[in-house]
This record gives C-alpha cells, structure tokens and sequence, in this order.
C-alpha cells in the first residue's frame, strides 16, 4: 500500500492471450509479488484490447491499494513486429492480425486513453531490462548485458542500463541473426527456414516453430520407429520434445544440442560485437526440469567460443520470473524515465 505522497509507476504487459500488470515505487520495489492476469483481448482489435488494457491497469491499482493520483508514469509492453515509438506495424502480425492494429499507435492511444506518460518497449526488450536490473542492481547502469528469451525467441540488447532500439524500433531481433551452420546441421539436414523469410538465422533453429518446423521433421525421420511418429500432428509433437527430453530421450537431446549449439554462435557473435557482461536464456528449455536445464545452459557454454578475458568477465544467467519479466521490465522502463535516466 503506498501512503503519503510516495509515487509510483505502473508496468503493463499486452500478450497475444493475456495482460500482466506490475506497480513499481520510487524506490524501486515492487508491489505485486505475484502475476496477476486478465484476458488481452488483442483478437477483438484495438478499442476491445485497450479497454482491456485499461482494466488491468485499474485493477492493479486496487489491488495494491495505490491512489491513481500517484501514478507518474505506465510502462508498455507487447510482442512485435512494433516500431521504437509503440506502432503496430502495417502488416499486422501474429497477435495483431486484427486489421484495425495495422499502423496502429498503441502507445499513444494508451497514453491519450491513460492520461499518463506511456513508456513502449517489445515484450523481449521489458524482459531483458529486467533480467539486467535483478542481476546487477545498483551496478545496471554501469553494465552491458544480451538476452535471448522465449519459444518465439525475442531478444534484448542493454548496454549501461538502457535499451537499445534502434532507428527503426528493431535492434535487437536476436532471433533473425544469421548463424554460421558448419558443423551445426547435419551432412544431410535441410537448411533451416524462418517465418521472417531468412534462411539459417537463429530463430529457424533455436525456437518452438524452429522445432515444428524444420528440426523435428528431420530428426523424426532419423528415429522412424519413435513415439512422437504416433502424435497428431507436427506442431503438438513440438511441444512434447521438451518432455521427452527431460527423460534423456536421444532424439530430443540431438533436438536440444542443436538449439544449444544455435545459441552457443549466436552468443559468440554478441560477444564480438558488444562484448556484454552478462548473457541471459530465458523461456523453453530453462524452465525445463533443473537437471536439464543445467545439462542445455553447459551445451550452451560449450559453443560460445569466449576469449579468456571475455569468459572472466562475464557469465551465463537464466531470466528470472519469466512470467512476470515483461511487466517488471515495463515498469523499470517507465521509472527510469521518471528520473531522467
């Protein structure tokens, strides 16, 4: 509960299938210690989705019993494809294929709908700043970190605390960096293929899609005789390799080395081009059973190819409270801009 004058900010997470709202105080503590959830809404178009929005907005605030008045500023966050500023793009997207969201200023119909400053980060961006702030604290601003987080595979660029975004809203789509696939595929694998329309760029290999779409087709007939034959389609069999994985079922792990090694380029690219202090996971595969997670996050040490120095000076992490990282990281954003940073 805050009293007095304390003031606050709100962080606000728009998903394909549901919202996540966060309270932050001045101090940097959050409110809300669990998720609290309601239906986004976004299929219904825009207006349906922002009256949405603005409901989980004033239920957080009841929920923590925080005046209104003390809100200084609300962090957004959604999926993309969104330019810097909070534009849908024009055509649309996956959780924004209603046709009313193309070129639509979500930011801004927040911020006119609020009567708040609205800060606008893509859900991968809010995630990463959140992982920077849990693990430096008082040093984020000092420090550079690179995040690799979802099924989908977002991403995030930090450097000394900030987002990175670009010109164009898109630094930081780690998922569509082209990797190197020499010694990655098999002699006989097809090239991986992603939804963006790139060949071989980190997402074909190291995401659910990358499974249903090009690794498990492969592997399946690789295995004939394998349980996952017997599923009813490709896409449900995807969502089932992680299980079977766990178990140390061959196929899966050959599956899950390969998205390691994915990654393992993908983090080595980073490190040669901004030479982070920290590299977050998140998503998938490390909210897998701990064994298993350790067993990935060592395949993913094993092919980032880190110079000594580089290895001394930085380290592996998993993002924290995944579930809630895009409302926090909403809510950091929205604070930071509060006081000037």
């Amino acid at each position: 509960m805050t009293t007095g004058d304390a003031w606050v900010v709100v962080g606000l997470d728009n998903g394909g299938n549901k919202n996540n709202a966060t309270v932050l105080d001045a101090s940097g503590r959050f409110l809300v210690a669990e998720l609290i959830e309601s239906p986004s809404r976004v299929t219904e178009g825009p207006e349906v989705a922002l009256a949405a929005l603005v409901g989980s907005f004033e239920d957080v605030l009841a929920r923590t019993s925080t005046l209104r008045e003390r809100v200084r500023s609300v962090g957004l966050d959604t999926p993309g494809p969104a330019s810097a500023t909070g534009v849908i793009s024009s055509r649309g997207s996956t959780n924004f294929a209603h046709p009313g969201w193309r070129n639509f200023d979500f930011r801004g119909a927040l911020e006119a709908r609020l009567g708040l400053p609205v800060v606008y980060n893509n859900d991968g961006n809010a995630a990463a700043l959140y992982a920077h702030y849990q693990l430096f604290g008082p040093l984020a601003l000092q420090r550079a970190s690179i995040s690799a987080i979802g099924t989908g595979f977002g991403g995030g660029v930090i450097e000394k605390g900030q987002v990175i975004k670009g010109a164009a809203g898109f630094a930081g789509e780690l998922g569509h960096v082209h990797i190197p696939l020499h010694g990655l595929l098999e002699p006989d694998q097809p090239l991986p293929h992603c939804n963006c329309g790139f060949v071989g760029d980190a997402e074909s290999i190291a995401s659910l899609t990358g499974i249903e779409k090009n690794l498990l087709p492969y592997w399946l007939a690789r295995y004939p005789g394998h349980e996952l034959t017997k599923a009813e389609s490709v896409a449900k069999a995807a969502k089932l390799v992680r299980a079977f994985g766990e178990e140390g079922d061959a196929m899966a792990l050959a599956i899950f080395e390969q998205q390691a090694k994915a990654v393992g380029r993908l983090f080595t690219i980073a490190a040669n081009f901004t030479d982070p202090d920290a590299y977050f996971l998140g998503g998938g595969v490390v909210e897998a059973a701990p064994h298993f997670r350790e067993w990935f996050l060592a395949k993913v040490r094993e092919h980032t190819a880190l110079k000594e120095e580089q290895a001394r000076a930085s380290r592996l992490e998993v993002v924290p409270d995944l579930d809630m990282a895009g409302a926090r990281g909403a809510a950091i954003a929205a604070l930071e801009t509060v006081h000037g940073r």
